[in-house]
């Protein structure tokens, strides 16, 4: 009968989300591709979903189509940015929502995700 000596244990493994930056990037939607699939093919939707999620009210994204900055999209993603500490200027945030709103929208979902996702530790056992 052999016996094996363990020399190293494994250590538990933790993630975390406590960044000032976001989680991904803008164009990053292949990083989930149901939530972009969702975006894509049914916006309004997709953006009333991700506002109810974020806490706002669920028809509130429709007004996005009121001015020429779209000022929900605006909102959302400044507070957001401040709600998690993440850097970030008023600027952008404007450039984002006028020129990227639906790739801003899926950015916040992807972040919502990130952030409440459940810190997992992770540890082996020998048998």
């Amino acid at each position: 009968m052999t016996t094996m000596m363990v020399v190293q244990q494994p250590q538990p493994v933790m993630v975390s989300t406590d960044s000032n930056q976001w989680s991904s990037g803008i164009c990053d939607c292949c990083d989930d591709v149901p939530q972009c699939c969702f975006a894509f093919w049914c916006f309004p939707c997709f953006a009333c979903k991700t506002a109810k999620d974020y806490g706002e009210c669920l028809c509130l994204p429709l007004l996005d189509g009121f001015g020429a900055i779209p000022p929900i999209t605006l909102a959302l993603r400044a507070s957001m940015r401040h709600r998690y500490g993440i850097t970030g200027t008023i600027c952008n945030d404007c450039v984002y929502s006028f020129f990227c709103g639906p790739c801003s929208w899926c950015q916040m979902s992807r972040e919502m995700k990130a952030r409440l996702q459940p810190i997992m530790l992770i540890n082996a056992r020998a048998k």
